[in-house]
């Protein structure tokens, strides 16, 4: 609706400078091109642009299908083209404070969560994937978790010794007292005793960051993205990142290159005596 108003206010300032009446069948593709020039000109970001003229295809599209215009102004008319974004990351220094905030909460859902940010950041897992974990899916023997991923491929992922000791204790002491079936598979449990939720997993990573007084705004994937930028920072092989993230591609975790430069710079000018 902000987009749309935005366009029409656009559009009857421009019948009006024009001394023409104000309808959309008399706005033409040069209207369109000068509303392109016109978001052009104002401090958004790209994205924004981007859904502003989407916005306006979509409209527009929506009066040819109802007859009320004959032409569409925005045919062959491209759009703004946003620049991927990078995704966020956390330091080493901030997922150590992350990690041990649920380790001082002794309750029941305290040792769970901790079990749960260890995982997730141990093996880069998406939230789905750990989400979606059933007993018997972690290998204490070999140190792996077996995965499905996007497209139901099928992956092991190692993890460490750490990460693999909080799961076993939560298996061991804090899941009974959270299961209410005996058949229960799921291997993260909520209160209720039924598979934990992707919202309620990123309402309490929310939470612990909070509390930890982390400034960087959290995604549901922030642990797998601050995983795959430390590993590779910390001279990880891009193919086998790129195997253990269950990217089908190598070019979707290049993005983590650009990461890792900036990391790199940001761990040198924190360290370095001469450059501070």
């Amino acid at each position: 609706m902000n987009d749309l108003g935005q366009l029409a206010k656009f559009a009857a300032e421009e019948s009006a400078a024009e001394n023409r009446q104000a309808s959309w069948k008399n706005f033409s593709r040069q209207d369109m091109l000068a509303y392109l020039l016109f978001l052009k000109e104002k401090s958004y970001s790209d994205a924004t642009k981007v859904r502003k003229v989407a916005a306006a295809k979509s409209f527009f599209a929506f009066l040819i299908n109802d007859g009320k215009i004959n032409e569409n102004p925005t045919k062959n008319i491209e759009s703004f083209k946003a620049g991927k974004a990078l995704p966020g990351t956390l330091t080493i220094s901030e997922i150590r404070a992350l990690l041990e905030i649920p380790k001082n909460n002794f309750s029941l859902e305290g040792k769970r969560d901790c079990a749960m940010l260890e995982l997730l950041y141990a093996g880069g897992l998406r939230v789905s994937e750990l989400i979606d974990l059933n007993l018997g899916d972690i290998d204490f023997e070999v140190l792996t978790v077996r995965l499905s991923g996007k497209g139901g491929k099928e992956r092991q992922v190692p993890i460490h010794t750490r990460c693999a000791n909080s799961v076993k204790d939560y298996i061991q002491n804090i899941r009974p007292k959270l299961c209410k079936e005996p058949n229960e598979k799921a291997l993260f449990l909520n209160a209720r005793g039924g598979r934990l939720t992707r919202q309620g997993l990123w309402q309490k990573l929310k939470a612990y960051a909070n509390e930890a007084g982390i400034a960087t705004v959290i995604t549901p994937h922030t642990l797998r993205h601050s995983f795959a930028t430390h590993m590779l920072a910390g001279g990880a092989d891009l193919r086998h990142v790129q195997e253990m993230l269950g990217h089908a591609s190598i070019t979707t975790t290049q993005v983590y290159t650009h990461l890792t430069s900036d990391f790199v710079r940001q761990q040198y000018n924190n360290s370095h005596p001469r450059a501070k």
